[in-house]
């Protein structure tokens, strides 16, 4: 009877397995590889916090299957500030610091460069707090600063990440541009910028 019990509350409460971390890894690929460069800025370290988000997820702690999502992206942020350890002070320096996502903006759409372009502190808070909604006490426990240099990051952050959203259409190299148009009087139209399927979904 004791076994039976058992086993019933092991079903009403099941923990994830390692299939079911390989599973979300492989169906949810592009977002949590987006994650990983989000908080990196640097291609090379996002795929390697990717494979490493996915081999702690499997072989860490047991967690219930309907947390399964949301810990296989904790896991991801905690690999990132462990390869990058954003501080505070790194406000006046430029984003991911290791050179290797140079021309990476060119590739990439322009609210990705955008956020890419934040120093590294104000990167992660804004990726973490904005975009993935952590809380700013999570933050501050998971960056080890204080909560109101959390949110004095993240008011820096979306003030930068506004005044690239402003530019927007001055920049180049970001889809195709198409040629001058002239209309029936001979003056010249604003030339049009095919902007990628993620920018104008």
């Amino acid at each position: 009877m004791l076994r039976a019990r058992k086993i019933a509350n092991q079903e009403a409460t099941p923990y994830a397995t390692e299939a079911d971390f390989c599973r979300i890894f492989r169906n949810d690929m592009n977002r949590l590889y987006l994650l990983s460069l989000l908080l990196t800025g640097n291609q090379a370290m996002a795929e390697r916090c990717f494979v490493r988000g996915l081999e702690d997820s499997a072989t860490g702690n047991p967690v219930f299957k309907e947390w399964a999502h949301s810990w296989a992206r904790r896991t991801i942020i905690r690999n990132a500030i462990q390869a990058i350890r954003p501080r505070p002070i790194d406000r006046h320096t430029s984003g991911g610091g290791s050179g290797d996502s140079e021309g990476l903006n060119a590739r990439e759409p322009e609210r990705i460069a955008a956020v890419m372009e934040l120093p590294a502190f104000e990167r992660f808070v804004f990726v973490m707090s904005v975009l993935e909604r952590y809380s700013d006490q999570d933050c501050s426990l998971l960056l080890d600063c204080a909560r109101d240099e959390v949110v004095a990051a993240r008011t820096r952050a979306l003030q930068q990440v506004g005044r690239s959203a402003q530019i927007l259409p001055k920049r180049v190299g970001i889809g195709r541009i198409e040629p001058l148009v002239r209309d029936d009087h001979g003056c010249a139209r604003q030339p049009k910028v095919a902007l990628p399927a993620a920018i104008s979904a």
